[in-house]
């Protein structure tokens, strides 16, 4: 699909070769690997202001609150806790959406067998993480980036770091594994 359009979940969007994604690291180590609800899609960062996509993606899936966090040693408050925070490996209770407006960086997410995959995030990619999957975020070399943060309803912003297998959350998502397994 175009630049600027839905995107199905990555595991669907990554089975063409000829993807503007296909060859980026970690998104295409994602083909086959039947997440639920992970999904990716690009907009136009440079509108996002009044992009309509935007605005309709928040409308169907409800995101009602949003913020801008800018992640640079001289815009973050804190800056070097919140690096270390953002890349010990956690899960939340709540999908993690977002919207990278400029910049980039990487999340690290866990595959069925716990592995690390790492998937390139660059302005204009938008990502759903589900509830419950251990993940991690860290800046690439530019050491740059500047996201939106979308929520159904207020903000959660409690990370629980590994081990947080006890959680309905994960055991609901591990469920799912099993079952995709099978």
């Amino acid at each position: 699909q175009s630049r600027g359009g839905w995107r199905e979940p990555l595991m669907c969007i990554l089975s063409t070769p000829a993807h503007p994604r296909a060859g980026r690291s970690g998104w295409e180590q994602l083909h086959g690997w039947r997440q639920r609800k992970l999904s990716g899609q690009h907009l136009d960062a440079d509108n996002y202001e009044t992009d309509p996509l935007l605005k309709e993606i928040r409308r169907a899936e409800n995101y009602s609150w949003m913020d801008i966090i800018t992640i640079h040693k001289d815009k973050l408050p804190n800056y070097e806790e919140k690096i270390k925070t953002f890349y010990e490996e956690h899960l939340h209770l709540d999908d993690e959406i977002r919207y990278i407006l400029d910049g980039s960086g990487y999340f690290d997410v866990r595959d069925k067998d716990d592995k690390w995959i790492r998937i390139s995030m660059e302005k204009g990619d938008m990502i759903t993480l589900p509830a419950g999957i251990y993940h991690r975020f860290t800046l690439d070399e530019n050491n740059y980036v500047k996201a939106m943060r979308l929520f159904v309803g207020e903000p959660v912003w409690t990370a629980y770091n590994r081990p947080a297998d006890d959680f309905p959350a994960r055991k609901q998502y591990m469920k799912f594994l099993a079952e995709e397994a099978q």
